[in-house]
């Protein structure tokens, strides 16, 4: 079972990961089979003479074995491109989340409540308590309500920087003097950690992404609290 994990996706938290995984899984599953069918029919032109013989002279063959792999990339490519719509899409969102990248933390605003922004830092190993995850967790978290629809705003305020929490399906480059925005809603509480996944400088790999999903009622009294 820990290898499976290991070996597979993150567990979603967001339905746009959910249909990441799904359709992940259906496809290296027909890559799976077309490679294999491949190679069995390799190995049989290559140690059998007459097949190998009829293989290279009949039209039909060629004509089925270049048709199919056709007809399931289109198969392939019609929900790639249904999903790549709605990872872009920013539907009708209830509250707005802005980030920006510095060398190496990130900052955060939240556009619908007055003076609610904070810097998120990395907690240093020296400075952690036994409840904190070394290298992920930071001193301030991302707090946002559970089952909300959340555009998020991205940028930079140095180099290009990349905001990506893979349990939330969203990988999207922080750049400066321009801005990005992806869309995700939670379907259910939780940590969810994520990274900054540019490389941008010698500190790369310490400036982390923590995501609090808490209920509705949770998240006012944490603004109520943040804003006093």
């Amino acid at each position: 079972m820990a290898t499976w994990a290991f070996l597979s996706l993150q567990d979603s938290a967001s339905p746009l990961m959910e249909q990441l995984i799904f359709f992940h899984d259906h496809i290296m599953l027909i890559l799976i089979l077309i490679i294999t069918f491949v190679g069995y029919m390799l190995s049989t032109i290559l140690f059998n003479s007459f097949i190998n013989r009829y293989m290279l002279e009949n039209q039909t063959i060629e004509l089925i074995w270049t048709s199919i792999p056709a007809v399931i990339l289109v198969f392939i490519a019609l929900p790639s491109l249904r999903l790549l719509y709605l990872l872009d899409e920013v539907d009708n969102p209830s509250m707005t989340l802005k980030t920006i990248g510095h060398q190496w933390y990130w900052s955060y605003e939240y556009s619908d409540f007055l003076n609610l922004e904070f810097d998120s830092y990395m907690i240093p190993s020296d400075e952690m308590s036994l409840s904190s995850f070394r290298l992920l967790d930071v001193d301030n978290r991302t707090i946002i309500p559970m089952n909300t629809q959340i555009r998020i705003i991205i940028s930079a305020a140095d180099v290009i920087h990349s905001w990506t929490v893979p349990a939330l399906g969203i990988k999207a480059d922080a750049i400066p003097g321009r801005l990005n925005q992806a869309s995700f809603l939670t379907t259910r509480p939780g940590l969810f950690f994520g990274q900054c996944s540019e490389i941008c400088g010698a500190n790369h790999s310490f400036m982390p992404i923590v995501i609090e999903s808490v209920s509705t009622d949770s998240f006012l009294n944490w603004v109520s609290s943040s804003l006093d």
